[in-house]
Protein backbone atom coordinates (compact mmCIF):
# COMPACT_ATOMS: atom_id res chain seq x y z
CA UNK A 1 0.00 0.00 0.00
CA UNK A 2 1.49 3.45 -1.09
CA UNK A 3 0.07 6.34 0.97
CA UNK A 4 0.30 9.86 -0.87
CA UNK A 5 -1.12 13.43 -0.08
CA UNK A 6 -3.18 14.39 -3.50
CA UNK A 7 -5.69 17.16 -3.99
CA UNK A 8 -9.36 16.90 -5.62
CA UNK A 9 -10.52 18.33 -8.60
CA UNK A 10 -13.73 18.53 -10.21
CA UNK A 11 -14.67 16.72 -13.18
CA UNK A 12 -18.24 18.01 -14.38
CA UNK A 13 -20.27 17.14 -11.00
CA UNK A 14 -17.96 14.81 -9.50
CA UNK A 15 -14.43 15.17 -8.25
CA UNK A 16 -11.23 12.91 -8.60
CA UNK A 17 -7.87 12.23 -7.46
CA UNK A 18 -4.99 12.17 -9.77
CA UNK A 19 -2.79 9.18 -9.34
CA UNK A 20 0.82 9.92 -10.17
CA UNK A 21 2.84 8.35 -12.52
CA UNK A 22 5.13 7.13 -10.28
CA UNK A 23 2.73 5.51 -8.55
CA UNK A 24 0.83 3.73 -11.21
CA UNK A 25 4.42 2.11 -12.24
CA UNK A 26 5.35 0.62 -9.19
CA UNK A 27 2.16 -0.63 -8.62
CA UNK A 28 1.30 -1.85 -11.97
CA UNK A 29 -1.86 -0.57 -12.66
CA UNK A 30 -3.76 -0.26 -15.96
CA UNK A 31 -6.19 1.50 -17.18
CA UNK A 32 -9.62 -0.05 -16.22
CA UNK A 33 -8.33 -2.03 -13.37
CA UNK A 34 -10.38 -1.73 -9.76
CA UNK A 35 -8.37 0.00 -7.55
CA UNK A 36 -9.21 1.04 -3.49
CA UNK A 37 -9.15 4.24 -2.46
CA UNK A 38 -9.22 5.19 1.14
CA UNK A 39 -10.04 8.94 2.37
CA UNK A 40 -8.78 10.85 4.83
CA UNK A 41 -9.07 14.76 5.25
CA UNK A 42 -5.84 15.94 6.48
CA UNK A 43 -5.51 19.09 8.43
CA UNK A 44 -3.54 22.22 7.51
CA UNK A 45 -1.25 22.91 9.95
CA UNK A 46 -1.92 26.63 9.00
CA UNK A 47 -5.39 26.25 10.10
CA UNK A 48 -3.76 24.37 13.62
CA UNK A 49 -0.85 27.34 14.09
CA UNK A 50 -1.69 29.77 11.38
CA UNK A 51 -3.87 31.49 14.91
CA UNK A 52 -1.08 32.50 16.49
CA UNK A 53 1.69 34.29 16.03
CA UNK A 54 5.41 32.07 16.03
CA UNK A 55 6.70 34.79 18.40
CA UNK A 56 3.64 33.99 21.19
CA UNK A 57 3.97 29.90 20.69
CA UNK A 58 7.63 30.64 21.41
CA UNK A 59 7.29 32.36 24.82
CA UNK A 60 4.43 30.22 25.61
CA UNK A 61 6.67 27.37 25.07
CA UNK A 62 9.66 28.93 27.23
CA UNK A 63 6.64 30.02 29.99
CA UNK A 64 6.06 26.12 29.99
CA UNK A 65 10.13 25.33 30.30
CA UNK A 66 10.10 27.46 33.87
CA UNK A 67 10.68 25.15 36.78
CA UNK A 68 11.99 21.90 34.94
CA UNK A 69 15.36 23.01 35.04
Amino acid sequence: MITRKSKLKRWGNSFGVLIPKEMVEKEGLKEGEEVQVSVTKTSDIKHIFGRYPFSDLQKQKEKMKDGWD
